[in-house]
């Protein structure tokens, strides 16, 4: 009898502690797809290519390993497409060209899913007529850089 209650026990926690680990990696996989983004962002924002293309290789392969329950088919197809093109490119035009369009597809997952407990920005370059979304009110473009550093405007906050 003590037998089937120890094995029924360790059995209901093992499921519980497997319930709890699954709501917590759904939850920091969201957080962490934000925090690769950002990562590329501040590597276009310095001008570094290099840097820009490995944050994005870390991007398609957080994005191959999400839930549907994060990120959409249809969306996660654009973002792996977007962020495997500058993780492809070592040219910062052609980088920046591609961030324009991974930015607007994390846009719609920002919108469409909670990937932060804080407030996200989200900023225009009217030069480029593209946005971005940053943690901080600040201005850093990064599809100028340090060229035009300050360009551009919050256009709303997403909470």
């Amino acid at each position: 009898m003590k037998r089937i209650f120890f094995l029924v026990a360790f059995f209901v926690t093992s499921l519980v502690q497997y319930s709890i680990a699954q709501d917590h990696s759904g939850h920091t996989q969201s957080g962490d797809l934000l925090n690769l983004y950002y990562n590329i962002k501040d590597a276009l924002v310095a001008g570094n290519a290099s840097l820009a293309a490995s944050k994005s290789g870390e991007l398609v392969k957080a994005l191959n390993t999400s839930s549907e329950k994060t990120v959409s088919k249809t969306n996660k197809a654009s973002l792996s497409e977007h962020a495997g093109m500058i993780a492809q490119s070592k040219d910062l035009k052609s980088q920046r060209e591609h961030f324009a369009s991974l930015s607007d597809g994390m846009i719609v997952l920002a919108k469409s899913t909670k990937l932060s407990a804080e407030p996200l920005y989200q900023q225009y370059c009217p030069m480029k007529k593209a946005n971005w979304l940053s943690p901080e009110k600040a201005i850093k473009n990064p599809y100028y850089g340090s060229s035009m550093l300050t360009c551009g405007k919050i256009v709303e906050t997403i909470k």
